[in-house]
């Protein structure tokens, strides 16, 4: 078989492989169709449209954006995220639905439900800066990908021509916030495959300064036991950032995987944690106390603020109670995770002093 019809046999499995995807994108519902625009907005599927399935949709879309925003795929797992996760309602700006077509293996239709969801960008960005979640910020790069696979008929780069074939690729950066690019493929650009296999990421980058920016995902990617292998290197303006191999039975993982090389690289030498006062013990104190109503309230209200992570009373007369707040980032992210429509209000220019409204 020649080199030619390997990879183009290779290409057309794989492509047969996301069929379903690339299916849902031509055979979507006639009309204007809804779906997730720039970072403060996601889509995740949902099982029906009762507002149960919704509450859920809210959570998830907006973990989406919180990995997003951050570039953080664990992002759910910092200390407060989970906790907030459950307030999601509260940042959704509007929703909307739409119906995906596609084709089962089989040859059968089958449809999907969609949650589209827009968060209010700048509570958000309160929440982020209160929890204290790095931000990596914008605008973002767009690395170039240099994709070398070898299905047993020897390499061959993956360009511009066999973009259905990347999407798994292109798809997982976009999740992570950012955008990959391909190389158009051309014969001239087929001789880089050499330099890929032997790992001579100088050459590649010369071969890539037609385009912007400076920075390059190189991957080689071949047969492995019963799945594929991908060696994975990142280079940022000559540097190498991070190495990775991934070994995975399913072409789609194995393809995708690179986007969170890219990420994790990204985010390490860019993402930045906003200015915060440092976690630890704050006394705080809550005047216009009228009654043990509001100290209830009060009690509460600190208790499910994710910003808070241990809350101990100090002392209490009849308009007045103090606490010690164990804080995740000081007295300034509890005055953003309070928003206007909490029971309590900070005293302007008294740090640590609030009021009942």
């Amino acid at each position: 078989m020649s080199v030619r019809c390997g990879l183009t046999l290779f290409l057309a499995l794989l492509c047969l492989s996301i069929l379903p995807a690339a299916a849902q994108d031509g055979l979507r519902t006639e009309g204007e169709v809804a779906a997730a625009q720039g970072l403060y907005a996601a889509e995740v599927p949902v099982g029906s449209q009762v507002d149960s399935a919704r509450q859920a949709g809210y959570a998830r879309a907006l973990a989406q954006v919180l990995s997003k925003l951050s570039g953080d795929a664990a992002v759910v797992n910092r200390p407060g995220v989970a906790q907030e996760l459950r307030n999601a309602e509260a940042y959704v700006e509007g929703y909307d639905y739409r119906q995906d077509q596609s084709t089962s293996p089989g040859g059968a239709p089958t449809y999907r439900t969609m949650l589209v969801v827009r968060f209010v960008p700048e509570a958000v960005d309160a929440m982020v800066s209160a929890l204290g979640l790095p931000v990596w910020g914008q605008p973002r790069p767009k690395p170039v990908v240099w994709l070398a696979i070898d299905d047993g008929s020897g390499p061959r780069l993956l360009g511009t021509g066999q973009i259905n074939a990347a999407r798994p690729l292109l798809d997982r950066a976009v999740e992570r916030g950012y955008r990959l690019g391909l190389p158009s493929g051309g014969a001239a650009e087929q001789a880089v495959v050499g330099a890929i296999w032997r790992g001579d990421t100088a050459a590649v980058a010369r071969a890539s300064a037609r385009y912007s920016p400076p920075m390059q995902l190189i991957g080689k990617m071949y047969r492995s036991g019963a799945g594929w292998a991908t060696d994975w290197t990142f280079v940022d303006a000559g540097r190498v950032l991070a190495t990775r191999t991934v070994n995975e039975s399913d072409p789609r993982r194995a393809l995708s995987s690179g986007a969170d090389v890219a990420a994790d690289a990204l985010i390490q030498r860019y993402a930045k944690v906003p200015v915060s006062e440092p976690a630890g013990t704050y006394r705080v104190a809550v005047t216009g106390l009228r009654g043990a109503e509001d100290y209830l309230q009060v009690s509460a209200l600190l208790q499910r603020l994710p910003v808070v992570r241990r809350i101990a009373p100090v002392r209490a007369t009849a308009e007045r109670i103090e606490f010690d707040l164990d804080l995740l980032t000081g007295l300034s992210g509890l005055d953003r995770m309070l928003g206007q429509n909490a029971v309590i209000e900070p005293v302007e220019g008294e740090p640590g002093e609030y009021r009942i409204r």
